[in-house]
């Protein structure tokens, strides 16, 4: 443990240091000896400096001090100066921890890395499961008029059962902003259900997206839906309906219904859609409208559900299969 100070004063060699009034802040002459690296106030004198050089003087217009108390006021500047870079050059080489020569991060840096290190990144969304995505409604205008320009679903859906086979294609108009691929598995789920069609292995659907179909139903604005009913002398404008075009390969099914359903339905958007898929490939196949007989009961999917449930003073209950109780 280092030795306390007996008095005071200044150490000796700090006067002595300073004997000859040298100025420690005057500049020194290259040919001198080097200062030790651990003095870097203290060095010896410059060699070869003489009166003119200005030795001690202090800069212009400051008095110069002379004498004893002079010499031990700048040698107790010069040591607390040699002091405070010492406790500067220490406390970098202790921050320098790493032996790297970059100064290690700061205290506020470390507690931020030790908060942030402990968490766990957010986990993406799982996706939406079909039954999720055909609860949904989707924005769509009840008069849009699209393009007329289709694409042809991509993909293959093999027919599962073993009675007449049909085979369609699934044509989307451009711009709807619908999910295609959603609306072909919508297709190929219902019309193979055994409550549908395909009812007691009667008949079998497959979906083809090349080659000749048996028909092929289409997602289309209610404007272009208009444009294909009109080729078979249907009019669906007034209360914005799908339809079968017979006259045509197109069995259309309007954009804005499949999107946003019905009053009739409220709000079961998923048996809705499947009703608008029996109905019309139902007159594809050949079904005309009908209505329930007796108030309560189910309405038949030939019915026109989309604009009714309830007529001549009786109410029917909405249905989407042609075969409820499969």
């Amino acid at each position: 443990m280092p030795r306390q100070r007996r008095t005071g004063a200044p150490r000796q060699e700090y006067l002595d240091a300073f004997d000859e009034d040298l100025d420690v802040f005057a500049p020194r002459s290259g040919g001198g000896a080097q200062e030790e690296p651990d003095r870097p106030g203290a060095g010896p004198q410059a060699a070869g400096a003489g009166e003119d050089d200005g030795g001690d003087a202090p800069p212009t217009g400051v008095p110069a001090q002379r004498g004893g108390k002079g010499r031990a006021f700048t040698g107790i500047a010069a040591a607390a100066v040699t002091t405070v870079l010492a406790v500067v050059v220490a406390g970098q080489v202790a921050d320098d921890r790493d032996g790297t020569g970059v100064l290690a991060q700061s205290a506020p840096g470390r507690a931020h890395d030790a908060r942030t290190s402990g968490r766990t990144a957010p986990t993406a969304a799982a996706p939406l499961t079909y039954e999720q995505k055909m609860d949904r409604t989707y924005p769509l205008s009840a008069t849009l008029k699209g393009p007329g320009k289709f694409d042809a679903v991509p993909g293959f859906d093999k027919a599962p059962g073993q009675g007449r086979k049909f085979t369609y294609r699934v044509d989307v108009e451009q711009g709807l902003g619908l999910d295609g691929a959603l609306f072909a598995e919508a297709v190929q789920k219902t019309l193979n259900d055994d409550r549908s069609w395909a009812h007691g292995g009667a008949r079998t659907f497959e979906r083809i997206s090349s080659g000749k179909p048996d028909f092929v139903i289409t997602l289309a604005s209610p404007g272009t839906t208009a444009k294909w009913c009109a080729k078979s002398g249907l009019d669906t404008t007034e209360d914005n309906v799908s339809c079968d075009s017979a006259a045509t390969e197109r069995v259309m099914i309007n954009a804005y219904r499949w999107a946003q359903g019905s009053k009739t339905y409220g709000n079961e958007i998923h048996a809705y859609r499947q009703m608008l898929i029996n109905h019309e490939i139902g007159h594809r196949l050949g079904h005309g409208h009908v209505t329930c007989q007796k108030d309560g009961e189910l309405a038949p999917v030939m019915q026109q559900q989309t604009k009714f449930l309830d007529h001549d003073g009786i109410h029917c209950l909405p249905n989407p299969w042609p075969y409820p109780k499969g």
